[in-house]
């Protein structure tokens, strides 16, 4: 009797879910516990023809630029930094990003995604010259600076989070990644030592969608999180969007731990299985974004294409140059021609976009 009553409370549940009713914390632990992987990710794929029913899976070719991999922070799931002094640290003047940009126009690319560590010392000019000599001389989109790059500025400059963010959307910024998202619990966040905390790094994204800049919700899982501390960042995330939108895209990957600290203590990846279901239930949750993104970066290129029947309708970037991920361990590749390929196998239609989700084609 027991096993029929929580059946037919699941059975409301996901009724529910299927209806985009907003479920509670609470009810979507119950969701978690009970649910098949199967179910869930038969629910996302609905709600993805509900949000895209053309049947267009879309990607981008852009290029992800690091200006510097100096840095104050000592995340420990990341083998990217190197500290202030470091024989290895360096800072890219603006001819080798110009050529770096020229390769990747070359190669049909759309933008770029550039982002570094928090530099102690470079000056606020260089980020905005640097914004306005790309827009000026390539015309291209600006997915720039992650939100504890941004915060780490305002402080060091003075001027605050709105204050650098004005500075740079005149400089020619055109939308901001997610990254240092991670977990947004900061029970988590402390013991990785992640630099913004979750209300700081909130913060630069609710400022920056209240200005009107598109920006892009992540979240890397894999780091000895709960379950609970996962739903929790959904949980935040989808507030933010319902309180104040902006997120065009959510884009959920898991921890690479190759030559990271934190890879001593959980040196085991995420399955395919567990990303995928964690993909579907991502999807259902943040049924206020209009997009989701597999990560065959870190999963591979099978299981992101098997993402695309789990609530993805989006496969990433082609990833011409990559220097964070890769060096923990990520080292799966795919050409524009393997990503349009993969999306045609599946039963889709790829159209090129740009980092704010807009198509190119199609």
């Amino acid at each position: 009797m027991e096993q029929t009553i929580e059946r037919i409370d699941l059975e409301s549940l996901l009724a529910r879910v299927e209806l985009r009713d907003r479920l509670t914390f609470e009810e979507w632990k119950a969701v978690e516990d009970s649910a098949s992987t199967e179910e869930l990710g038969r629910l996302a794929d609905e709600l993805r023809k509900t949000f895209h029913s053309d049947g267009v899976v879309t990607y981008v070719v852009d290029r992800n630029v690091n200006y510097s991999n100096v840095c104050v922070s000592v995340c420990s799931f990341c083998a990217f930094y190197r500290k202030p002094g470091s024989a290895e640290g360096y800072v890219h003047n603006y001819e080798e990003i110009f050529a770096k940009i020229e390769e990747m126009i070359e190669l049909g690319g759309s933008g770029v995604l550039m982002q570094g560590g928090l530099h102690p010392d470079l000056p606020l000019d260089y980020y905005t010259g640097l914004l306005h000599e790309l827009k000026t001389r390539y015309k291209i989109h600006l997915h720039c600076f992650s939100p504890p790059e941004i915060d780490h500025l305002g402080k060091i400059t003075g001027l605050g989070v709105e204050g650098v963010l004005r500075e740079l959307r005149s400089a020619g910024l055109d939308s901001i990644p997610g990254g240092g998202g991670e977990i947004l619990v900061d029970e988590i966040r402390s013991k990785r030592r992640t630099h913004c905390n979750t209300e700081e790094w909130l913060n630069v994204m609710d400022i920056a969608h209240s200005m009107g800049i598109p920006t892009t919700a992540t979240m890397m899982f894999g780091m000895g999180e709960t379950r609970d501390q996962r739903l929790m960042h959904f949980e935040r995330l989808r507030d933010l969007q319902e309180r104040n939108p902006g997120f065009v895209s959510f884009i959920p990957w898991t921890l690479q731990p190759d030559n990271t600290p934190i890879g001593k203590r959980f040196p085991d990846r995420i399955s395919g299985a567990e990303y995928l279901r964690w993909l579907a239930i991502g999807r259902l949750y943040l049924n206020n974004i209009s997009n989701v993104q597999a990560s065959w970066l870190t999963q591979g290129l099978d299981v992101g294409r098997q993402g695309l029947h789990y609530g993805a309708n989006d496969l990433g970037s082609t990833m011409i140059e990559e220097n964070v991920i890769t060096p923990a361990g990520a080292n799966h590749r795919a050409t524009e021609i393997m990503l349009r390929e993969a999306i045609v196998a599946e039963g889709f239609t790829p159209v090129k976009r740009r980092a704010d989700y807009v198509r190119l084609d199609g």
